[in-house]
């Protein structure tokens, strides 16, 4: 059978013994010799397999605590021993090593014990896995004999080929499985020295491990970014686009989402969910936002979901159709009740109730995706030839920290209305614009190349009264016909970072115009 080779000898020493037993009795059956260590060997034996220690094999004990007992010329000559080669078959010969075919074998779950809150560094550093990654790029290395298994989710299509063909594996199953093996180690290289790039102190190696906060480390001297493949998509922004969605496997954010029901995911609603459930997760209170193209049409807060959905789709029903909506709270029938009436292209909420499951279901093509909130403590972006980094903006500005540069006061309800105005435009691609009252956007001006075109553009979007509204703007007004054209759309308050050099000039126009305005000091520049 050309390119079928016989397993007649494995080796296995995994730390997730999932599926473990049931894979060794398939390879059993087949008259595979099994070679193991530790706890994988106990494992094995109490299940009533007869498995050889890997002691017997390379006539060398286990020894310091467990660190050298794969580490022998016995074990990786029988793994790199190339078979078509007389001078290796030579070589193995007069030293007496046995080719291994097979090597079963998962990684100290180093990332998981990082992880602990009392993990301790010396903890933390016994757990970097020196055999297991050793073994593995020996056998992906020498794919062409070996077949190297790395991924329990493999076993059964294994045990299923190995049936099929006399407990042989064919040459594009072996060249799969070592593709993966180096994917697995680069990951886990990735992970032992991400991780150890942020601990503060190796000075008590007794005591519980610090790491460096995100917001206060310096960046990493170099970025090393390992995201398993989630899945491929149709297509990306455009049909002639390939794409893919990659996560970092925690299960969190919208690359971790559980998708319920409804089509296939697109690069587009992912990047569109992306910018709804941020928004979303701003509010306090029940909070929808509703998201067409990265921008929001649409943002409010109120009692419950229902309400804060009716006034975020009564800020702009037209643009609403065919977006995507993000809920910061679990949906009840009554909200699910209300939102089916619209056609929208897929939902992310922390959770939905039976009865919304149910309101939904008949909607088969809608996405509904149950998220968890994610910590993300930086933002990637691609140039041509690099890549750039910063930290995620999670600026928040509090009542007590704006400063009020007019004669005019904002009364208690349009300060409610600036700080809800401020929250949604740090959501809108600059320039950016917002109209707001009362928990709900009005208009929001977004992208627009000018301050002033922004201006104009939210209020001419509104198509709720704007007299008596606020506005936020994402940057300061660097001359007064913008904050002109927001006075003259209705707004009488006014929030803004501050820091133009004709300040004094925009303060001048908002105190003879009667309009409150408060600084931030911070800007909320979104491209």
């Amino acid at each position: 059978m050309s390119g079928y080779k016989q397993v007649q000898r494995a080796l296995l020493s995994v730390t997730d013994k999932t599926g473990l037993v049931p894979f060794a009795q398939q390879l059993a059956a087949h008259g595979v010799e099994l070679v193991s260590t530790g706890g994988t060997a106990r494992t094995l034996r109490e299940a009533g397999l007869k498995v050889l220690d890997i002691s017997d094999l390379t006539g060398f004990p286990e020894m310091l605590d467990g660190r050298v007992k794969t580490l022998h010329p016995k074990v990786h000559g029988g793994l790199l021993f190339v078979r078509s080669k007389a001078e290796h078959k030579a070589a193995v010969e007069k030293h007496g090593i046995q080719p291994i075919d097979m090597v079963v074998v998962n990684l100290y779950a180093f990332e998981k014990t990082a992880a602990k809150p009392d993990a301790t560094f010396e903890e933390v550093i016994e757990n970097i896995d020196i055999g297991g990654p050793s073994m593995v790029r020996s056998a992906a290395k020498n794919f062409e004999d070996v077949a190297i298994v790395t991924d329990v989710a493999d076993y059964p299509a294994l045990g299923e080929e190995l049936a099929g063909n006399v407990g042989r594996l064919s040459r594009e199953t072996r060249w799969r499985l070592a593709q993966k093996a180096f994917a697995v180690t680069a990951a886990y290289d990735t992970a032992i020295s991400n991780t150890l790039e942020r601990i503060a102190s190796a000075e008590q190696p007794e005591e519980p491990v610090h790491f460096t906060d995100p917001a206060k480390a310096d960046f990493p001297k170099t970025l090393r970014l390992a995201y398993p493949l989630a899945m491929s998509l149709r297509y990306g922004e455009n049909p002639h686009q390939r794409a893919a969605l990659y996560a970092d496997g925690s299960g969190t954010g919208i690359a971790g989402a559980k998708q319920l029901q409804g089509k296939e995911l697109s690069f587009n609603n992912l990047v569109d969910l992306d910018a709804c459930w941020e928004l979303a997760q701003e509010f306090d209170a029940p909070g929808v936002a509703i998201i067409k193209h990265t921008n929001p049409c649409g943002a409010a807060t109120g009692a419950n979901v229902l309400e804060a959905y009716q006034k975020a789709l009564a800020a702009d029903p037209v643009s609403a159709f065919g977006g995507v909506i993000g809920i910061n709270r679990e949906v009840d029938g009554a909200a699910a009740e209300e939102i089916a009436k619209l056609f929208v292209e897929a939902i992310a909420a922390p959770a939905f109730t039976p009865e919304a499951r149910t309101r939904f279901a008949a909607k088969k093509n809608l996405r509904l995706v149950e998220v968890r909130p994610a910590q993300t403590p930086y933002v990637v972006k691609q140039v041509s030839g690099g890549l750039l980094l910063q930290d995620s903006d999670r600026g928040h500005v509090t009542a007590a920290e704006l400063k009020v540069v007019t004669a005019r006061k904002p009364t208690d309800d349009e300060l409610a209305a600036l700080l809800f105005a401020w929250r949604v435009c740090k959501h809108v691609k600059s320039n950016a614009v917002v109209y707001a009252r009362d928990g709900q956007t009005i208009g929001v001006g977004a992208g627009q190349m000018s301050r002033v075109d922004a201006a104009r553009f939210g209020a001419m979007k509104a198509v709720l009264p704007l007299e008596g509204c606020v506005a936020a703007s994402d940057a300061f007004f660097p001359f007064p016909d913008g904050l002109e054209v927001v006075a003259e759309a209705g707004a009488t308050a006014v929030i803004q970072p501050g820091g133009s050099v004709k300040d004094f000039e925009v303060i001048a126009v908002a105190d003879r115009l009667g309009v409150a305005m408060v600084f931030t000091g911070m800007r909320h520049f979104r491209h």
